[in-house]
C-alpha cells in the first residue's frame, strides 16, 4: 500500500524555500476563502441543521483547531496529560466578558489581558502540580477545570448561573466589522490567530524549549539526569498552552455575546483532547485535521438529535482501532547511517 503521508513528506523535503513559500501562501488563500464555499449550490451539503456553515467555521471548527494546537503543546510536545484545559478557555472568556461590560476597554485591549490571565493561571497550577506524573497529574488538572466552573457559578461578578450578557464585540478594523452579521470576519480573525500559533510552535520546536519538551516527553528521568530543568520547561509548556486557550476564550466571548458556566464543561476538554489523539498526538497538522473533523461531524449530524453522540462515539472507536496512532501520526525519524570502511582516527 502506498503511504500517502510519506509521499507527501518526501515531496515537501524535495522542494526549495521558494516552492514551499508559494505552496504555503496558496494553501492559506484557499483556507481564507472557505467561508464562501457554502454559497455554491453543489456543495450546500456543508450547511448544518442548526447553525450556518460560516458560523460553524468559527465555532466549533476554528476554536477547536486553535485550542487543539494549544493543548498539543502540553500533551503532544511535553507528554503531560491535561484534562482541565477548558478552564483556560473559560478564564479568557470571562476576562473579556467582565472587562468589556464593566470598563471602557475593547476586545483588542482585553485580548493580551485574557492571555496573560490564562498564562498566569497555568503557571500557578503548574508550580505545585507538575511534580506529579501520569494519572495523578490528570486528576489534578481535571479538578482545576471543575473548580473554575464552580467558581463562576457561585460568585456575583460572573453572573452566577445566568452568566454575562450583552458582551460587546471587537471594534471594526478598517472596513472589517465584527458582529453576528459578519461571521466571515471572525473566521479570518481566528485563522490569523491559528497561523500565529503555528508560527510560534514551529519556532519553539527547533529551539531549546522544543528540544526540552521532546526530551521530557521521551523520558523525564533521563532528561533530568542530562541537566534539563524539567519543572521549568513543564511550567512553560502549561503557560504557553494556557495563553492560547485564553486567547480563544476572549474571541469566543466577543462573538457569542452571552456566556454562562454551562458552556465550559468537562466535555469541552475531552473533545479538544480527542482532536489531538484522533488527528495524531504531537503532529501539528494531525491536530488541525482532527480538530476540523471532530468539530464538524457532530454539528452535521444534529438532525439525529440524541443518537448523534452514540454515532459519533462509535465512529471514533472504529477509527482509533484502525489507526491507533491517529490519522496523521507523529513522524518517527529513524536515521540509519551505513558505515563501510570508515574508522575513527
Amino acid at each position: 500500500m502506498i503511504n500517502i503521508r510519506d509521499k507527501g513528506a518526501a515531496l515537501w523535503e524535495g522542494w526549495n524555500h521558494t516552492q514551499r513559500t508559494v505552496f504555503a501562501v496558496v494553501l492559506i488563500a484557499l483556507v481564507a476563502i472557505m467561508p464562501f464555499a457554502g454559497d455554491f449550490g453543489f456543495i450546500s451539503i456543508l450547511d448544518t441543521p442548526v447553525a450556518s456553515y460560516q458560523d460553524v467555521l468559527v465555532y466549533p471548527i476554528g476554536m477547536f483547531v486553535l485550542m487543539g494546537l494549544g493543548l498539543n503543546i502540553v500533551v503532544g510536545k511535553s507528554g503531560l496529560l491535561d484534562l482541565g484545559y477548558v478552564a483556560f478557555f473559560a478564564i479568557g472568556a470571562y476576562t473579556q466578558a467582565i472587562l468589556s461590560t464593566r470598563t471602557h476597554l475593547n476586545a483588542w485591549e482585553i485580548l493580551p489581558i485574557g492571555m496573560g490571565a490564562a498564562m498566569l493561571s497555568g503557571a500557578l497550577l503548574g508550580l505545585p502540580t507538575l511534580r506529579l506524573r501520569g494519572d495523578y497529574l490528570a486528576i489534578v488538572t481535571l479538578g482545576f477545570g471543575e473548580i473554575v466552573r464552580i467558581v463562576t457559578l457561585n460568585i456575583s461578578i460572573t453572573g452566577g448561573t445566568n452568566g454575562i450578557a450583552r458582551i460587546p464585540g471587537p471594534p471594526a478594523i478598517g472596513g472589517l466589522k465584527f458582529d453576528i452579521m459578519h461571521p466571515v470576519n471572525y473566521f479570518w480573525l481566528v485563522l490569523t490567530m491559528i497561523l500565529l500559533v503555528i508560527w510560534m510552535i514551529r519556532r519553539l520546536s527547533v529551539r531549546r524549549p522544543g528540544r526540552a519538551w521532546e526530551a521530557i516527553r521521551q523520558d523525564e528521568d533521563v532528561a533530568m539526569l542530562m541537566g534539563v530543568p524539567t519543572l521549568r520547561y513543564k511550567i512553560w509548556s502549561f503557560s504557553v498552552g494556557a495563553a492560547v486557550g485564553g486567547a480563544a476564550g476572549v474571541i469566543y466571548a466577543a462573538k457569542v455575546i452571552v456566556i454562562a458556566p454551562q458552556m465550559f464543561t468537562f466535555n469541552i476538554s475531552v473533545l479538544i483532547l480527542s482532536c489531538i489523539v484522533f488527528g495524531g498526538m504531537g503532529n501539528m497538522w494531525g491536530v488541525i485535521f482532527g480538530g476540523v473533523i471532530l468539530a464538524y461531524i457532530p454539528e452535521r449530524i444534529r438532525f439525529i438529535t440524541n443518537a448523534r453522540q452514540l454515532v459519533f462515539g462509535i465512529v471514533l472507536v472504529l477509527i482509533m482501532n484502525i489507526r491507533p496512532d491517529g490519522l496523521l501520526p507523529r513522524k518517527k525519524r529513524e536515521k540509519v547511517k551505513a558505515k563501510s570502511g570508515v574508522k575513527n582516527a
